[in-house]
């Protein structure tokens, strides 16, 4: 049984592999032309292969080429992720205007809840500029590839004191580059459905808000970890050591815990960690009090 598990998710991602490593210029495709997405594959196989791929696979020529280089990951500022593919394709999370040092991002992701996880005037320079939400009657919807990443949204609820005020104001953004799939949950308000967890897929990184309050609580973000289990969970939106302590505390029972000095790190699918880790990283910019684009909530 588990040979063929085993046999079924090798024969999953090397076809896909060989359809993703070609670059793609832009989201213009149809669903029929346009890349497939590895992650949403993935998504029903058991845990378990998804490390044993990551050592066990790499006889397959096109898939060791694909794996050759890193996912760089910075925490810059507040819910900001700054992500570079081993093609140099630039990405920056819940952008306001500022994305960390280096050269302008080619796509930008933005969510609706606060004037610190958007901009209004983002700058013409950048290629891409994907709104997580619509125009109030249709959701956003992005499928984006740009060379070796492919972007693709989810969107969920904007809340407040339990009063919904945005539908579909928020999106879950999905990046899926050399064989990683990476999730941003954004401001995330409430528990993700069923429908939800199958549009999102697989996920191997996952970048989530600790802040406890103005977000998910840290029991319900804490559980949502638990319910994707993925290798990587990387903390943001923490406003003191306290919020991010009282996740640290929730989560630590489930999965091991890596507090680092430094604001980057590399990832592959063979670097993942055996068993899921909260990796804690300090915002290159400090946490995003008082920066001058709205609310810093």
């Amino acid at each position: 049984m588990w040979t063929a598990v085993v046999a079924l998710a090798l024969s999953v991602v090397m076809a896909l592999i060989a359809n993703t490593i070609v670059p793609a210029s832009a989201s213009a495709q149809t669903e029929n032309t346009r890349r497939p997405s590895t992650c949403l594959a993935m998504a029903g196989l058991p845990q378990q292969p998804r490390f044993w791929l990551a050592s066990s696979i790499r006889s397959g020529e096109k898939f060791v080429q694909s794996q050759a280089d890193s996912v760089h990951i910075r925490y810059a500022i507040h819910s900001t992720y700054r992500l570079e593919s081993p093609q140099g394709i630039v990405l920056a999370t819940d952008f306001a205007g500022r994305a960390g040092t280096g050269r302008l991002p080619d796509v930008v992701t933005m969510n609706h809840a606060h004037g610190t996880h958007y901009t209004t005037v983002p700058d013409p320079g950048i290629p891409h500029v994907l709104r997580g939400w619509g125009d109030g009657q249709t959701p956003a919807s992005h499928y984006l590839e740009v060379g070796d990443v492919l972007v693709r949204n989810v969107t969920t609820d904007i809340y407040s004191g339990g009063v919904l005020i945005e539908a579909d104001g928020n999106s879950i953004f999905i990046f899926e580059v050399a064989g990683l799939c990476i999730g941003h949950v954004g401001h995330l308000h409430h528990t993700l459905t069923p429908e939800h967890i199958a549009a999102i897929g697989r996920l191997d990184v996952l970048m989530i808000p600790v802040d406890g309050g103005l977000t998910l609580s840290i029991q319900g973000i804490s559980d949502l970890a638990r319910q994707f289990r993925a290798s990587i969970i990387l903390p943001m939106h923490w406003f003191s050591g306290f919020s991010l302590q009282r996740f640290v505390d929730n989560i630590s029972a489930s999965f091991a815990v890596n507090i680092r000095q430094e604001s980057e790190l590399a990832v592959s699918l063979a670097s993942l960690p055996a068993s899921p880790t909260v990796i804690v990283l300090q915002p290159e910019l400090g946490t995003g009090f008082g920066f001058g684009f709205g609310d810093d909530n």
